[in-house]
C-alpha cells in the first residue's frame, strides 16, 4: 500500500512534475499481502466481466458497510492489480483484494490531500503500465465523488474505462438511520447538494431560495463545515426554524451516530454532540419517519417511539 502525497510523479502528458512521495505502511497493512486469505463470499454463476490489463474501473464502494458493496465491485476487487482508494473506503473491503497493491488517495477537508489532477494522472500511468486498475470511491463515484472528472481524464488519454455504480450515502446512509429520502406523505422531490465547492467554501452558484422552495426534502453532502451558512440560507429562504433535520455521521458503520435536531438549533446541537465528519445531513419532514423506522434501534430492543410520526391517523399504505 502507498499513499498519493500532495504532489506525486506522473509520466502522463502534463508538463514537468515532481517525484512521487510514498508514505510507509503500518506492519498490519504490510502483512495483509503475506498472510491475508481471500475470504470474500463466492460470486454466483454469471457472465462476470473480466478486467483486462490497461483498463481502469471506477467503482463505488458504498457508504461504509462492506455488505453494501455490489457484486460487480467484488468481482473487480478480486481481479485488480492495483486499487487506488479513498478515505471513506473501509479496510474490510480492501481485504477482499489481497493480491492487489493498495494506494491511498483520500481527500479529507482541512487535511493534506493529493491534488485531483495528480490522482487522475496516476491512474493514467498505471493503466499505461499494463496494470488492471481499480479506482475505489466511497458511495457512488458519480455522486459528488469526482468520478466524472477522473473518467474524462482517462478517456482523454486513451485509457479504456468501466463504471461501477455504488450506493450513495445520501440514500443508503439515511436508510441505515431509518430515514426514507422519499415518502408519499412527505415529498414528491428530493434535492442532493454539496456543502462545499472546489475552493472549499459554500457553493456560491447554488440558488438556495429556489432549492428551499422547490424541494420538500434536501440532502446535504459534506456540509458540516458550513452548516451555519447553509442553515441560514434555508431559513432566509423561508424554511421553518422548527423543520426537522438529521445529521448522520460515519453512516452504515459501527461508529454511526444520528442527531435529530431542527434547522434553528442544528449548529448548537452539532457542537454539543461533538459530531465530526464524514456526515450526511437531511432537511425535511421525512426525518420524522425515524421515530417509527429506526430499525437498528428496534433490533437492539428499543420500541418504536411513534407509530404515526406524520400524524396522518390512518394506515400507512392508504392512498
Amino acid at each position: 500500500m502507498r499513499v498519493i502525497g500532495a504532489t506525486i510523479g506522473s509520466s502522463a502528458d502534463d508538463g514537468n512534475r515532481q517525484s512521487q512521495v510514498a508514505t510507509p505502511l503500518s506492519l498490519r497493512h504490510k502483512s495483509r499481502h503475506n498472510g491475508c486469505m481471500d475470504n470474500a463470499p463466492p460470486l454466483p454463476g454469471h457472465d462476470w466481466p473480466i478486467m483486462q490489463p490497461g483498463w481502469v474501473w471506477l467503482c463505488g464502494a458504498g457508504p461504509g458497510d462492506p455488505g453494501l458493496l455490489t457484486l460487480h465491485a467484488l468481482n473487480a476487487l478480486r481481479q485488480a492489480d492495483v486499487v487506488i482508494y479513498d478515505a471513506l473506503v473501509q479496510e474490510a473491503i480492501l481485504d477482499w483484494a489481497p493480491q492487489a497493491e493498495l494506494i491511498y488517495a483520500g481527500k479529507r477537508g482541512g487535511k493534506p490531500s493529493a491534488k485531483q489532477r495528480d490522482i487522475s494522472l496516476r491512474l493514467v500511468d498505471l493503466a499505461r503500465a499494463g496494470k488492471r486498475v481499480l479506482r475505489l470511491k466511497g458511495g457512488d463515484p458519480f455522486v459528488f465523488g469526482r468520478g466524472g472528472e477522473e473518467a474524462q481524464t482517462l478517456v482523454q488519454h486513451g485509457v479504456p474505462i468501466r463504471i461501477i455504480p455504488g450506493i450513495s450515502a445520501g440514500i443508503g446512509g439515511l436508510a441505515y438511520a431509518g430515514i426514507p429520502v422519499t415518502h408519499r406523505d412527505v415529498n414528491q422531490s428530493v434535492t442532493f447538494v454539496t456543502g462545499h465547492d472546489q475552493s472549499g467554501n459554500t457553493p456560491g452558484n447554488l440558488d438556495w431560495a429556489s432549492i428551499s422552495k422547490g424541494s420538500q426534502v434536501i440532502v446535504i453532502y459534506m456540509g458540516m463545515k458550513h452548516i451555519a451558512q447553509i442553515a441560514g440560507h434555508l431559513i432566509a429562504a423561508g424554511r421553518s426554524l422548527h423543520e426537522p433535520v438529521a445529521v448522520v455521521t460515519t453512516a452504515t458503520t459501527q461508529d454511526q451516530h444520528v442527531l435529530e435536531t431542527t434547522l434553528g438549533t442544528i449548529v448548537d446541537d452539532i457542537a454539543a454532540a461533538k459530531l465530526e465528519p464524514p456526515a450526511i445531513i437531511c432537511v425535511g419532514q421525512s426525518v420524522l419517519m425515524r421515530q417509527v423506522l429506526d430499525w437498528q434501534g428496534m433490533a437492539a430492543g428499543a420500541p418504536a417511539r411513534n407509530l404515526d410520526p406524520l400524524g396522518r391517523g390512518r394506515a400507512a399504505e392508504s392512498a
